[in-house]
């Protein structure tokens, strides 16, 4: 496995991609379909910023809460 493989695989697993998603993604960048791996990552990036979109709503929701519970005080 190249040193790059080896980051790819850190990188995505500390990032949460599955086992077999790390598999994919190893074996796109070993048979050079670079362009194939970097759709993935872009997919998954998507994936993530959704996930980080959907918390920052959560997060509103509870600051709005606290807010109003404040006024009653």
């Amino acid at each position: 496995m190249s040193e790059y493989a080896k980051d790819l695989t850190t990188c995505l697993a500390d990032a949460g991609f599955s086992k077999e998603a790390i598999s994919e993604a190893v074996r796109l960048c070993e048979a050079g379909q670079k362009k194939d791996l970097v759709r993935l990552l872009r997919v998954r990036r998507c994936d993530l910023i959704e996930e980080l979109h959907e918390r920052q709503r959560k997060i509103d929701r509870f600051d709005y809460m606290i807010r109003q519970t404040e006024k009653q005080i």
